[in-house]
This record gives structure tokens, C-alpha cells and sequence, in this order.
């Protein structure tokens, strides 16, 4: 953890940080209720989020998912079999190491990540709409600077 460059912000630093803590919690409840219920009938919510996550990942492992889900590498292995049979992940070897599976979305499932994405984008914006647009221009401003804050060297080097 970095030491506080000026000790008299800690009161406002942890304020921030109190509101940051109170506040992505409810966001991403809603987040994630709206992808989940436009996710595919048939899609389990661990496979989903597989999903989620390969797509974010382009060449995630099964032990990134499994690490990332939460899960046994074996439960893992078997969901992303699941995938791969409805066509929606492809599995690979990497091409620096022949031992090591890499998984990518196949068109099927960008699409079924896209719908969700759009649904959930539209309910966000209906949500967001009633703020006057200063306020907007201030979530725009603090969401920029959370990322910047949050974002690791290798999202930071993929987003690039």
C-alpha cells in the first residue's frame, strides 16, 4: 500500500474511499441483475460470467477463469467444455507453450455477450438519464480517474 503523500487528506481520502466502497457495491447489483436476466435462457450465471470474462481476456487459461470464478479447475473445465460444445468459446494451445490451453469467444459467443451488454447499457442510460448533465460530466470525470486508479499494468498494456 502507498504511503499518503499529504497527511491532511487522509479525511477526505477516506471518505472517498467509504463512498467508493458504499457505492460499486449498488452498481454492480444492478449491473449485474440486467446481464443476468438477458443472458441466453440456457446460459448458467457461472458460465456467463466465463463468458465475461474471456472477453475481457482474449487468451485467459482455464485457471484465470477458474481463479476468477472462483472454482475448481476441474468444474471450470468442464463448464468451458459445455461452452465450447454450444459453440460459444474455442479452446487452443498457446503458442509459447504447447501445455497451456487458451480460450477465445467465437462469434456465437461475442453475440450472446453483446445482447446482454446492449440490454444492460440501455437500462444504465435510463437510469443516468434524469441527472442534469453536470452531474453526468462528473461521473464521466470520476469514472476516468477510478480506472486510471484501478486499472493493472496489463489492462492497462491490452486496452492500449
Amino acid at each position: 500500500m502507498k504511503p499518503l503523500e499529504n497527511e491532511s487528506n487522509l479525511p477526505l481520502v477516506e471518505a472517498c474511499a467509504a463512498q467508493v466502497m458504499d457505492t460499486v457495491p449498488l452498481i454492480m447489483r444492478v449491473i449485474r441483475a440486467e446481464m443476468r436476466s438477458h443472458r441466453a435462457p440456457d446460459l448458467s450465471v457461472p458460465q456467463f460470467r466465463a463468458l465475461l470474462h474471456v472477453s475481457r481476456r482474449p487468451g485467459a487459461s482455464l485457471s484465470d477463469v477458474a481463479e476468477h470464478l472462483g472454482l475448481s479447475l476441474p468444474s471450470v473445465s468442464k463448464l468451458v467444455d459445455r461452452l465450447v460444445a454450444r459453440g460459444l468459446v474455442t479452446r487452443q494451445s498457446a503458442a509459447d507453450d504447447r501445455r497451456r490451453v487458451t480460450l477465445a469467444l467465437t462469434e456465437a459467443g461475442q453475440a450472446t455477450l453483446q445482447e446482454a451488454v446492449r440490454f444492460t447499457r440501455a437500462r444504465l442510460l435510463e437510469d443516468l438519464a434524469a441527472l442534469p448533465a453536470e452531474e453526468c460530466a462528473v461521473i464521466v470525470q470520476a469514472m476516468t480517474i477510478l480506472r486510471r486508479t484501478f486499472i493493472t499494468e496489463t489492462e492497462a498494456q491490452e486496452t492500449r
